[in-house]
């Protein structure tokens, strides 16, 4: 049995900068391996995460031409933890923006998480702009989804965890945790903004890998990752995204005739697997993966054999 793939090694952009896309915001965006290779973008989680330097690593630098970039509010990008004119179609326009800026007619589109359903999101309006696509982690956005996670499921698997996320809500508050939360996070107490932002931050960086992985989730408790991480991405949910109900699924059927490679751990506590078998049903042009003794984390060493496994494949 041949071993299992990993990252590429440490990569230094050769080109970066900052994009002004209007409505007082600018993104920060980095191109990785070799100018002129087969073109990419990658779509980072959360929303408010951010990309990472091991994000890089993905994609063989010799084969592609990489960008990636913090979405609007978080990480290098400015003014940070902004939910103004933040929505789902403001980071397609962006995603087109940078297309336009890198000069390439088609690009292959790599996202994880809540980076799949931009991945979607933006696929879907721009099928003609998308080379390939790589979706690991699928998440639609559905009210389903998003009570599973905030309201009641997971709870059930992590009470140890969950206990810590009721935490600065009060009990009569409980009833709808992520309008309890965003009461918080866009309050003018800053204490209880900051406390609020580190409980919803951590809940997530605990519960997406199968097994406790400090490597992972200590971030999620660092007070500048957590106030962009659980602002942005309360916003995003409390609204669902800007998408009708069951949108992304609905609309499927516009993906065809993009090859695509779709990955997700069967024991992905934050993103059902049941959305991403019911995608790969409507979109057959994509493999399946559904990777045993897995959580939801890229890092997780049977997803990251196929993600690797399906970026080299394409650069062929």
């Amino acid at each position: 049995m041949s071993a299992l793939r990993t990252l590429y090694p440490q990569i230094e952009p050769f080109e970066t900068g900052f994009l002004d896309v209007g409505d007082g915001h600018t993104i920060y965006w980095e191109r990785v391996g070799t100018r002129g290779a087969k073109p990419a973008v990658f779509l980072h989680g959360g929303p408010g995460g951010g990309f990472s330097e091991k994000h890089r690593r993905l994609f063989d630098p010799a084969r592609y031409d990489v960008v990636l970039f913090d979405q609007r509010g978080c990480g290098k990008s400015t003014p940070f933890a902004s939910l103004e004119a933040n929505t789902t179609w403001h980071l397609v326009a962006d995603i087109e923006r940078l297309r336009a800026l890198m000069g390439v007619e088609k690009w292959l589109v790599f996202g994880g998480s809540w980076g799949s359903t931009l991945a979607l999101a933006y696929a879907e309006k721009h099928p003609e702009q998308v080379s390939e696509l790589i979706l690991r982690g699928v998440y639609t956005l559905t009210k389903a989804e998003l009570d599973w996670y905030y309201q009641f499921g997971v709870s059930e698997m992590f009470p140890d965890k969950w206990e810590r996320f009721l935490a600065p809500i009060p009990p009569a508050e409980r009833g709808d945790m992520m309008q309890a939360y965003r009461r918080r996070l866009t309050g003018k107490d800053p204490v209880a903004q900051i406390e609020a932002a580190r409980a919803w931050s951590l809940w997530e960086g605990e519960t997406i890998t199968l097994l406790p992985e400090s490597s992972t989730s200590d971030k999620f408790g660092e007070d500048h990752f957590a106030l962009a991480f659980a602002r942005i991405e309360n916003h995003f949910f409390v609204h669902a995204g800007w998408l009708e109900e069951g949108q992304l699924l609905r609309d499927a059927v516009r993906l065809k005739g993009i090859p695509g490679t779709i990955v997700h751990g069967r024991y992905d506590m934050p993103c059902p697997a049941r959305y991403a078998w019911e995608l790969s049903k409507i979109w057959t042009d994509a493999d399946f993966h559904l990777i045993e003794g897995a959580g939801h984390a890229y890092s997780e060493p049977g997803i990251l054999d196929r993600l690797i496994e399906a970026t080299d494949r394409f650069a062929r």
